[in-house]
């Protein structure tokens, strides 16, 4: 057939599915459906290139941002389209939405993007809320971002960068955090943890499963409430201090967990100092070199020890090299603080990336599904990767980092531990 009548038997194809659906986005499924063949073309893939989006909450209420992960998604992007992008496609990336971690505009961000924009996939996703998940599975939307959010694990079409960290029964869960506190205090045995999360459903979440984490580790669990209020940081800490504090027969817990992000635990943190406490503070955000310039700030995440599930910054691994070197490229040749953001935007594109690059040059939805249920690779910076296990399994690995008279420093080394089956 010449490319001429290629073109229009393809144009008339394309007709014949707007005329045949009355929604303004194609269905990804069904004989001539987007990525299933019958002469269709899929939705965000051309001969040359492949367009993907993002959804980040770059701007909140309480001021909290993860504007960097957009430049981390762009780093990893400009490094695959300087390769010869994807089976000969180039990524056409258009940036991130922002959805302000409001629910009502992360759905919006991911109508917007499947139906105005045509992405074939959404990668980074990175905030608090993703009321878009339910639309993203149905439209069949490739979606990756930090598996954090219980719409990472177990649909079809979302992945975690570092597999799925708030599984349902039947899933496990990663040691890290556990493991890793335990080893800062020379062991478990006899130890207590209080742990801290907002009253929002990511928080409770968050409760049940550090709790039987922490407990399988070894510890007693003196305090796991999901009780800061989600929609504004408190002014008074005192409430919930007095709380922590008392512990199991008025001793203080050895450490304090904090399920929260980074305008929570300063002062949470602070009034924790205030009050006198000398255990172990730890979180899972705040490990953001931007966050020391204010000195406030410093003193108040001072000691903190922060959960990476990646490689921590401070590795001479040359991986993470090459990860400096795409992000001061992304940053048009300055050194910026790293943070992070930037390498959860960063891997969430490179998990696209690597499946893409799998399911070959005749590049489909079906393709790309087919792909992803056989991956697997080793030795990344989020260690060893499996799909589709990564969809109801954490990777398991990590390390801790100590905020330490204004630098981080490596406190428990990146390693992988055995997950554990989560009830």
């Amino acid at each position: 057939m010449s490319r001429p009548v290629r073109a229009l038997a393809a144009a008339a194809a394309a007709l014949a599915l707007v005329s045949a659906c009355n929604s303004a986005t194609p269905k990804a499924d069904g004989p001539g459906g987007i990525g299933e063949g019958g002469g269709a073309v899929t939705r965000g893939v051309s001969a040359d290139s492949i367009k993907v989006g993002g959804i980040v909450s770059m701007t909140s209420a309480g001021g909290y941002s993860k504007k960097d992960t957009d430049l981390g998604a762009k780093a990893r992007y400009m490094r695959a389209n300087a390769e010869g992008g994807v089976n000969g496609r180039r990524i056409d990336y258009i940036g991130a939405e922002d959805d302000g971690q409001d629910p009502g505009k992360n759905l919006a961000a991911a109508r917007k993007l499947v139906q105005q924009d045509k992405v074939f996939a959404v990668a980074p996703m990175s905030s608090v809320t993703f009321t878009g998940a339910d639309f993203l599975e149905q439209e069949k939307v490739p979606t990756f971002g930090w598996g954090t959010l219980p719409s990472f694990c177990g649909p079809r079409y979302i992945y975690g960068f570092n597999g799925c960290l708030v599984p349902s029964p039947g899933g496990t869960l990663n040691q890290t955090w556990p493991e890793g506190i335990a080893q800062v205090l020379g062991g478990a045995a006899g130890k207590s943890v209080a742990i801290i999360a907002n009253d929002s459903d990511a928080g409770k979440f968050g409760i049940r499963t550090f709790e039987q984490g922490f407990t399988s580790a070894g510890f007693k669990v003196s305090y796991a409430k999901a009780s800061v209020p989600a929609t504004a940081v408190p002014s008074d800490w005192s409430p919930y201090v007095k709380e922590l504090l008392a512990g199991t027969d008025g001793k203080a817990p050895d450490a304090v967990v904090s399920v929260m992000q980074t305008p929570n635990n300063i002062g949470l943190f602070t009034a924790l100092k205030r009050g006198g406490y000398k255990g172990v503070l730890t979180d899972p955000t705040d490990y953001d070199p931007g966050l020391l310039a204010k000195e406030a700030t410093k003193q108040a995440l001072d000691g903190v020890h922060v959960l990476l599930q990646f490689e921590p910054f401070e590795s001479n691994d040359p991986k993470m090299t090459r990860f400096k070197a795409d992000i001061k490229a992304a940053s048009g040749g300055q050194d910026v603080p790293l943070n992070m953001h930037m390498l959860t935007g960063y891997m969430s594109a490179d998990l696209f990336l690597s499946i893409a690059q799998k399911a070959g040059k005749d590049l489909t939805l079906a393709h790309f599904q087919n792909a992803a249920q056989s991956f697997s690779d080793t030795d990344t910076l989020v260690g060893d990767r499996a799909e589709p296990k990564g969809q109801k399994d954490s990777f398991g690995c990590g390390a801790l980092v100590q905020l330490k008279n204004g630098t981080y420093e490596v406190s428990v080394p990146f390693k992988c531990h055995e997950p554990i089956p989560f009830k």
